[in-house]
């Protein structure tokens, strides 16, 4: 006992830590268990069963894909300016208290934002094209 006598058990964060080293062991335990349970119980011989159509259905059979990338890149502009947006609801909450300062950062992002929308815009990005 005289080997532990240096370690404080009443320190206010030795719970929290004792449940972080814990809770890694216990994780780590459990998924070296699983990995282990699971590959003594797994079929071996499943090449017919990878092969077949999952339940019901018309067989699987490769098409090109008919799905433009624009409506990704549009999607994902709306998502990045929508955000930006979100940030200036704080920025007006607390208008008063940031005086001069937060306003020309504010001016500062929005011209940054303005950039960013005139270059996706030069791109054409912001076209809509039909697919034929």
């Amino acid at each position: 006992m005289t080997q532990l006598s240096h370690m404080d058990f009443a320190h206010p964060y030795f719970g929290a830590f004792f449940l972080l080293i814990f809770g890694f062991v216990v994780f780590y335990g459990i998924t070296i268990l699983a990995r282990v349970v699971s590959r003594k119980m797994a079929r071996l011989d499943t090449e017919k069963l990878k092969l077949s159509i999952y339940e019901c259905g018309p067989e699987v059979s490769k098409q090109p894909n008919k799905i433009s990338a624009h409506f990704y890149l549009f999607a994902l502009l709306f998502i990045l300016f929508d955000v930006e947006i979100i940030f200036m609801f704080p920025w007006a909450v607390n208008f008063k208290v940031l005086g001069w300062f937060g306003f020309l950062e504010m001016i500062l992002f929005i011209g940054l934002l303005t950039i960013g929308f005139i270059y996706a815009w030069k791109k054409g990005a912001l076209e809509w094209h039909s697919i034929r």
